[in-house]
């Protein structure tokens, strides 16, 4: 397929994810960038609605980088046991805080470039508070997008970082952060990890997935 084929479809695609998902937004709760920033690192493995109840007993009294550094790694682990994975989780909450009092006055850098710089901050992390907490044009590979990208064709890779690079090529750059959420919509809702939707996807004729295989057998 080439370019100017693909970024029609991806143009398609997501009118109809638009269409389906008007409502697509953030699902969890945050007040500024650092709560995002917090929030999303416990996120990864881990439910939204388990993440918002954790956080908001963790922001009441934990909701800035100054703050957070006043509890010891032990003390956050307690707050976050439930979110799984909470020694690195807390390490790396700990790690980013600190460099951002220390290298950033106390403020969630705003581009890309310097949020990865952040100590236990990676690639998905920086695209998803650079993308929702800035305003910035990026498209964050969660499982979701990972598996939703493939079926569809729309990118092909067997890492994260392909499958972004193949997104990024694909679809147009002022539709990157839309597109994030859209996946993410119809990969929890329709195009499920076991057993997707197809029969009932109105994405089925544009899907890559779909045409190769049919919509009566699933993948494993």
């Amino acid at each position: 397929m080439c370019y100017n084929e693909r970024m029609h479809t991806s143009d398609e695609i997501l009118d109809r994810l638009e269409a389906l998902y008007p409502d697509a937004a953030p699902a969890l709760h945050f007040r500024s960038p650092y709560e995002l920033l917090v929030a999303v690192i416990l996120s990864a493995q881990c439910t939204d609605e388990r993440v918002n109840k954790v956080t908001a007993q963790l922001f009441e009294k934990y909701h800035t980088p100054e703050q957070m550094l006043a509890l010891t790694q032990e003390q956050l682990e307690r707050y976050i046991y439930s979110c799984g994975f909470y020694h690195n989780k807390a390490a790396h909450i700990l790690s980013a805080s600190r460099d951002i009092v220390e290298k950033f006055g106390g403020k969630v850098p705003s581009t890309l470039e310097e949020l990865q710089t952040l100590a236990g901050v990676g690639r998905k992390t920086a695209n998803v508070v650079y993308a929702v907490a800035f305003g910035g044009d990026a498209i964050a590979v969660d499982t979701h997008v990972f598996r939703v990208a493939n079926r569809l064709g729309l990118a092909a890779g067997k890492t994260p970082e392909q499958v972004e690079r193949g997104l990024c090529a694909a679809i147009p750059k002022e539709r990157w952060s839309r597109a994030h959420h859209l996946l993410i919509f119809h990969g929890r809702r329709v195009c499920h990890s076991q057993r997707p939707d197809c029969a009932h996807c109105t994405l089925a004729p544009l899907c890559a997935y779909h045409a190769a295989h049919g919509a009566e057998k699933q993948p494993t």
